[in-house]
């Protein structure tokens, strides 16, 4: 029987056959579950199906938390947990709370000393800079740079000091359609001795993950039209 907490429930990044990156014990632990604090209803329920078809979708409740949810609103959907049933959260991709909005219930839980149990997933983040050879002992997730032209630019900037002041790994994120113009920018704006790793369609059949330095990819960019990315640099 599954304990009274909320377990953190980790999606697949890509189009994959969950066994292929989702431990079983996670799906056993999903099939006793029946309230869920999710992204999204739709790609949740569909989620859930895929873990086993058998699942009965129509007696599960569900409580949708994204950018549009008042946080004032967030702490009634913990009512099942408080009364002593499982919950568990899923976001659209990846882990549950990490760059995501499931961090605010989170939070909450642990303020009122409620058990709290991340289940093991892919990550992203943590497997794009696994994959790039770069300094994993010290790095900061920044997540999206800002959409200003000027902000942008004297992000990147600051991340080039970090890189050297710091020696720390610089990873970040944009929406997949303006991919191609952050790369053309982090060519023009980095020195030739910073290097730069794109990680794209991570576990998925498309997956790359290529570092090279910033002249590299000056000179052949790549198309990263629409596929979800990571960006990292360092020296």
């Amino acid at each position: 029987m599954t304990e009274a907490a909320l377990y953190l429930i980790p999606v697949q990044l890509s189009d994959v056959e969950l066994d292929t990156v989702l431990p079983q014990n996670n799906i056993q632990i999903v099939k006793e579950i029946k309230h869920f604090i999710v992204e999204n209803v739709r790609s949740a329920r569909r989620f859930l199906k895929k873990c086993d078809r058998s699942i009965d979708i129509d007696t599960l409740t569900f409580y949708e938390l994204n950018r549009h949810t008042r946080i004032e609103d967030i702490p009634a959907m913990l009512t099942p947990l408080i009364g002593g049933e499982a919950m568990g959260v899923i976001s659209e991709a990846g882990c549950p709370a990490i760059a995501d909005p499931g961090a605010d219930v989170v939070a909450i839980a642990q303020s009122r000393g409620l058990k709290v149990k991340p289940l093991v997933g892919p990550s992203s983040i943590l497997m794009g800079l696994m994959g790039s050879g770069f300094n994993g002992q010290s790095f900061a997730f920044l997540g999206y740079l800002p959409i200003d032209a000027g902000q942008r630019t004297r992000k990147l900037k600051d991340m080039e000091q970090r890189i050297v002041r710091e020696d720390q790994t610089q990873i970040f994120i944009e929406t997949p359609y303006r991919n191609n113009a952050l790369v053309a920018e982090i060519c023009k704006v980095m020195p030739p001795h910073i290097k730069l790793c794109i990680a794209t369609d991570i576990t998925g059949d498309g997956e790359r993950i290529i570092t090279r330095g910033v002249k590299q990819w000056l000179n052949q960019l790549p198309d990263l039209s629409k596929v979800p990315t990571i960006f990292l640099l360092y020296k």
